[in-house]
């Protein structure tokens, strides 16, 4: 057995309030909920926004999702998605970007579907009563004793542990930071806005006509990209189950239009910053059908409330928790999504964080603080890991001399060399300790997860500890 453990001790579970219903205040919510830890999910938002294009699930998650009991219904929502294809505006094929045998070496292939889809997945494992809808967080206070919200409607709630994943522009961040500007804790670095430089026009079609559409009929994704010659964009279409398309365009911004752009930072996800950006690419050419087939032919067939337009700013912040308070996400990382990594460097937070919590038997100051280190330390690293390959992989469809050069080299690598960053890839495959484990198919062994193998020493510990009690109440009997 391994030596006690301070957390070792009769359980008196903590309540923990999530503030922010997308990926990863949804998926921290179930897992709260699969370990009998009390929660509640609070959302500014009135309802569900079917917003966002598509998003990519592989090995990395699989196991988790198989876990809460939602892997099958993934599977039967989601394509087969191998490979990027990259043209130019000729529709002309430059190269491919195949990660067919991600699958093999994770034990899982891996999956696209709209982003709305998978967020309504989540929903249905929370009970509704766990979610309150129209809630905006105005201000937080947090001591030694708990930590109480105050919201815009002048209702108030209380609680142990406050999980901010309310986004890149996080209330509960800024309000966490404001505390630590005011002790004098807070890094220069944290101080500074968000970095942007470029765009992002997303949406999600209506059914349809898979004649006029017909790369709709083939069972795999088409993952399509397309480079700009002599403008600043690049755009990609992405097939998906139910005749339905995903797409998404890029504009890489320069000083100036940045300032132009600057109002939109703030906004939130809405179709009314849309309308222009679609006018101006409703021309861009698209790979398919019969060969005339334009962004307009998708925007047309997209309702306004499925089109949005947002900033996409990167940044990893150095401070990740004070107090009672700790940030999952956007919130405390925003990374490009030309990596496929941020739904997914969500996800992983949610697990190793969960984790944690689950291991609370107080509702103590120190406990908590003891267990927020430990995700940070092991999150910090992988998001900074994240943050870098969404930059890597922004360079493939960027303007830059840079850019042009990573482009070369992604065209010309060698079948080692990416069947070495596939290899690093696959081999994050994170679990929960406090749901029965996945057996583990993949021909490259999972890394290290710090979260799952020192809370499985704490819960396998607590168990002998319970049969020795409950041996030595038998023997005194």
């Amino acid at each position: 057995m391994p030596p006690a453990h301070h957390l070792i001790k009769d359980a008196e579970k903590p309540t923990v309030l999530i503030i922010g219903a997308g990926l990863a205040g949804a998926m921290l919510a179930i897992l709260l909920e699969k370990a009998n830890v009390p929660y509640i999910l609070f959302e500014r938002a009135t309802e569900v926004k079917t917003l966002g294009a598509a998003i990519y699930l592989g090995p990395n998650v699989a196991a988790v999702l198989k876990q809460i009991g939602v892997y099958d219904e993934f599977i039967s929502k989601s394509i087969l998605c191998n490979s990027i294809n990259v043209f130019n505006e000729n529709r002309q094929s430059s190269f491919v970007m195949d990660f067919s045998e991600f699958g093999v070496l994770g034990g899982f292939d891996g999956y696209l579907l709209p982003r709305s889809v998978l967020y309504d997945i989540f929903l249905n494992q929370i009970p509704p009563e766990k979610i309150r809808w129209g809630k905006k967080v105005l201000s937080l206070m947090q001591n030694a004793n708990g930590v109480m919200i105050r919201f815009s409607d002048g209702s108030t709630v209380d609680g142990d542990i406050l999980v901010g994943a309310d986004g890149a522009y996080s209330g509960v961040r800024q309000s966490m930071y404001k505390q630590l500007a005011k002790a004098g804790k807070l890094p220069d670095s944290d101080a500074e806005g968000l970095p942007y430089s470029c765009a992002c026009l997303v949406g999600q079609t209506l059914p349809l006509d898979p004649e006029k559409f017909r790369e709709l009929k083939d069972p795999v994704c088409h993952f399509d990209n397309i480079l700009a010659q002599d403008r600043p964009y690049s755009w990609a279409t992405f097939t998906t189950k139910d005749n339905i398309m995903c797409w998404q365009v890029n504009q890489y911004l320069d000083r100036t239009s940045s300032k132009t752009n600057d109002s939109f930072r703030n906004s939130e996800w809405g179709s009314e910053a849309a309308e222009a950006m679609c006018k101006e690419v409703r021309d861009f050419p698209i790979v398919g059908g019969d060969g005339t087939l334009t962004l307009g032919d998708l925007i047309d067939n997209t309702p306004k409330e499925r089109i949005s337009k947002v900033m996409l700013e990167v940044k990893v912040f150095d401070t990740w928790h004070y107090g009672r308070t700790v940030l999952i996400g956007d919130a405390c990382h925003k990374i490009n999504p030309a990596g496929g990594q941020g739904g997914i460097t969500a996800i992983h937070d949610a697990i190793a964080l969960a984790n944690w919590i689950n291991t609370l038997t107080s509702t103590s100051i120190d406990d908590i603080k003891t267990i927020f280190k430990e995700y940070k330390a092991e999150r910090f690293e992988p998001a900074k890991a994240a943050f870098t390959h969404g930059q890597g992989m922004g360079q493939v469809s960027a303007r830059t001399m840079s850019a042009r050069l990573t482009r070369f080299i992604t065209k010309n690598m060698p079948r080692w060399l990416w069947r070495m960053i596939l290899v690093k890839n696959a081999a994050n495959r994170p679990q929960v300790s406090f749901l029965p484990l996945i057996e583990d198919k993949g021909t490259v062994k999972p890394q290290d997860q710090p979260s799952l193998r020192k809370t499985l020493e704490i819960l396998r510990a607590r168990e002998e500890a319970a049969k020795a009690d409950e041996t030595g109440l038998a023997t005194a009997m």
